[in-house]
Formats: C-alpha cells, structure tokens, sequence
C-alpha cells in the first residue's frame, strides 16, 4: 500500500492481499469499537446511535473524499469502472469483518437479545456493545461507500443539508418505506436455512427493536438475525455483510447513474439552448401533458437541474414561471408564436424532455407534434 488507510474502503483492490485486508479491517473495526463505547444507554435505546454515527463516518471524510481525490488515485479511469472496484472492495472488507464479529457473538448475545421483550437493549451493556461494532461498521462502510458512488457520478452531495444526508442514507441502506427488514434478508440467506429465518422473525426477539427509529430498526434486525440462528452465525454473518453491501453499492449505482444521466441531459439542453427561458415553457408543458398523471422522479430531477443551470449559465429568472401551477397550453404557444427565428433548439429539447422518464406516450407526442407544426415555419 502506498499510504497508511484511513477507512475500510481507501485501499486498491489490487494493491491488497488476504492479511493486508484483514489488517484494515482490523484497524477500522478498533475504531468502531472505540465510537460505541462513547455511546450512553440512552444513545441506544433511543436511536441517538445512529445519528452521531451518521455524523461520525461522514464529517471528517467528505473533506477527504471529493471528486479530484479519485482522479489522483484513478487517473484516466472511466466512472462506472471505478465503481464496479469500490463495490467489490467494500462487499469484501464487509464480508471479513462479518467472520470476526460472528467470532464474537455467543449463545449468550444471542439469548439476551431475544429475551429482552420490552426492556431496553442496554440492560447487557457488552452483550450489546458486541452486535453494535458490527453493526455500526457496516452502516459506516455502506454511507461512505454511496458517497463514494455520488463523488464518482458528479452528483452533488451535502452531508451537512438534512435533505442530501436523508438522500444517502435511503440509498445506501436501502431504506424505502414500508418494507419489512425481514423480506430483504430473507432473499440473502440460503434455502436451507430460510425456515429458520422465517421462524426466528415470527417469534418476539425484535421486540427491543420497536423501541428505535426506522432506521435503527431496520438496521438491527438486519443484522440481529446473524446472531439468532445457532450453528450457522459465522458463515451467514459474512453471507450477509457481503450481500448488503453488494445490494447497497448497486442500489447507489443505479440511484446516482441515473441522476448523472439527468443532470448531463439537462446541461446539453442548458448549453445549447438559444432561448432558454422559452425552453422550460416548452420542457414543463410537455412534462404536464397529462395533468392528472403523477409526475416522475427523472422529470422533476430533470426540472430542478434545468432550472438551475439556466439560472447560472444564462443568467435566467423567470418568476411567472416558477409561481405556475396549472400550466396553460394556450400561454406556452403564444410564447413559442412570439419567437421569430429558428426555433429547432426548442423542439430538440422537448424531445429529449419526452424521453426522460422513458417512452414517450400518446400526450406527450400530441405536444410534440404541435410544437413541430409551430416550429416549422416554412
């Protein structure tokens, strides 16, 4: 290695072998240990865990971690390939630290976490303080890995604005709501052990877990389930760290990809507009095409970059249009009539608006040939 890490993800899949893993791992996992004793009784039971985690794995890393911090490291090297690395890079650190946390986890830990009913976890302190580290370095690995993700895609994110640091941890927990912890972990575990799972989870161990926040919640029963089973806790722990971390990474690359892929819409749309305020007319008109659908995550994605980018690259602040709430066919043509001149930039952009939520349906090609009829002048 050609720098002491930092973290369990800051080293070169290649530049590492078995011991020099574990030994990051082992360094890291100290840490951990060190962050949950710091924790109180009330930080557990309550959740407050969590949030100073969050706090505690990203602060000091995101001044790190930015996007010329990976072009020093990966010179040249396309996004996706980068990625691809950091997922499989993580999935392995996770996997090992999974072998040596289930070497920790007794007969002991396991019973008193499903004795424990209503009463809170902390009533065992080391019991606990045992499920913790592990749970507490594979959340960390998971946030620093989706920021990671975020950097590489250019897709901006603060950690420090309540609404971004929300966004990553849905993403790299895959957290979404409603759904049962047990049906994710469930689909990670081997057929044959499957019936035990299910069985464990009819029964009331989780009950402590009522008493944490969403999150807190999912992620102990995500990971408590390694500890219930007998006989086969080694082996599962590290199934599953990996599994997550694997889900965790692909879910984060599918997520910031995609919102890559709209933001380098909207600046082609933003760059090569000559009449930019025409085109978010034009862009919110098509995406309302059908007032009564819902509109999409792409769409208002792309609308939020596009209005932003026309602000800062043209100098465009259309008040009329951000107060709009039922936008007016008749108004937008009117606007598109007034235009003298080649208008092909605006057709071009609606187009792509058309398609950024996937195929263009009947409405939207109504719009479309409308706006064609009126661009072509003769």
């Amino acid at each position: 290695m050609t720098d002491a890490p930092t973290h369990a993800a800051d080293t070169d899949t290649d530049e590492t072998g078995d011991a020099a893993d574990r030994k990051v791992v082992e360094q890291e996992q100290a840490e951990i240990k060190d962050f949950v004793k710091g924790l109180s009784a009330d930080d557990i039971k309550s959740g407050n865990w969590f949030t100073k985690l969050a706090a505690h794995a990203m602060n000091a890393y995101t001044e790190k971690v930015d996007w010329q911090y990976f072009q020093d490291r990966y010179a040249g090297v396309p996004a996706d390939a980068i990625v691809d690395q950091r997922i499989k890079m993580a999935a392995r650190y996770a996997a090992l630290e999974g072998g040596l946390s289930a070497g920790a986890y007794t007969a002991t830990v396991a019973a008193t976490i499903g004795s424990l009913g209503g009463a809170s976890p902390v009533t065992v302190p080391a019991a606990v303080a045992t499920v913790m580290v592990d749970v507490a370095f594979v959340t960390q690995l998971q946030l620093r890995l989706a920021y990671d993700i975020s950097v590489l895609y250019r897709v901006p994110i603060d950690v420090h604005d309540p609404e971004d640091l929300w966004k990553l941890i849905r993403v790299a927990l895959t957290v979404k709501s409603g759904e049962a912890a047990n049906k994710t972990v469930s689909k990670a575990i081997p057929a044959l052990v499957r019936p035990l799972v299910k069985r464990f989870y009819s029964n009331t161990v989780l009950t402590a877990g009522k008493a944490l926040p969403v999150v807190g919640k999912h992620l102990l029963q995500r990971n408590v389930i390694k500890i219930g089973i007998p006989l086969v806790g080694v082996p599962l722990a590290v199934l599953l760290n990996r599994y997550t971390t694997l889900l965790a990474g692909r879910h984060a690359r599918a997520v910031f990809r995609n919102e890559a892929r709209v933001i380098e819409l909207a600046e082609g749309m933003s760059r090569s507009s000559r009449h930019p305020q025409l085109m978010l007319w034009v862009a919110w008109l098509v995406i309302r095409a059908n007032a009564k659908a819902k509109i999409a995550d792409d769409e208002a994605l792309l609308m939020r970059h596009l209005v932003r980018l026309v602000r800062e690259r043209h100098g465009v602040v259309d008040e009329q249009f951000a107060h709009v709430v039922d936008i007016d066919p008749a108004e937008v043509w009117r606007r598109v009539d007034a235009e003298p001149g080649d208008l092909d930039d605006i057709l071009d952009a609606a187009e792509r608006v058309a398609t950024v939520d996937g195929d263009v349906n009947s409405r939207e090609k109504a719009v479309l040939a409308e706006l064609r009829g009126r661009c072509h002048r003769g």
